[in-house]
């Protein structure tokens, strides 16, 4: 299912396209290169094609494309998966890279919620890894899902980003599994 969207701020141009049933296929161009990379491995391992063209004011710093980027993201996501019908919904996903170990728990519950716990702190790169959490926490807030992630194990910051946004990836990718028998994935009969 594809969805595009374009969005403009005084901070921000952005025009984003998802297909969650895609292949993992990208096309990222935010002019912050490790952001690139950590959505390019959001794509691959969701397996959901995304292309992204940001143009933001980086002059000022990343945070303003981080973030609403992670809005468009959200956004395109909450209008491709509700009203949700015939998949899994729950999930979870543990994804090591060397000493690091990070855990992705979910619910695609369109009640949004961010528990983000992966206690680091400083650069890497040109990149605050405190961005992590404002791009999660904007994904979240606008897709309606209930988001946890949390760092079991590790040491380097590059390890434990790169762990956070493939256990994401695989946990969407898992929450999606079509299930037939499943229907309606909530006693309400609605989300």
């Amino acid at each position: 299912m594809k969805k595009e969207l374009k969005r403009i701020t005084k901070e921000t141009n952005i025009e984003m396209e998802i297909n969650l049933e895609g292949k993992g296929i990208s096309d990222i161009q935010t002019g912050i290169g490790f952001f690139d990379h950590m959505l390019e491995a959001f794509s691959k391992h969701s397996l959901i094609d995304l292309s992204v063209i940001c143009r933001g004011d980086l002059h000022v710093d990343y945070h303003h494309s981080v973030e609403d980027v992670g809005i468009v993201l959200g956004l395109l996501l909450k209008e491709a998966l509700y009203p949700l019908q015939n998949v899994e919904r729950y999930s979870n996903s543990v994804i090591v890279m060397d000493e690091a170990a990070v855990e992705c728990d979910m619910d695609l519950s369109n009640r949004a919620y961010l528990v983000y716990e992966l206690g680091i702190e400083g650069m890497i790169g040109s990149f605050d890894v405190e961005l992590c959490e404002e791009f999660f926490r904007a994904v979240a807030t606008n897709a309606g899902i209930s988001l946890h992630i949390i760092k079991r194990r590790g040491k380097n910051r590059h390890h434990i980003v790169e762990a956070a946004f493939k256990a994401f990836a695989v946990g969407l990718r898992r929450a999606l599994i079509k299930n037939d028998r499943v229907g309606t994935p909530s006693t309400k009969g609605v989300l």
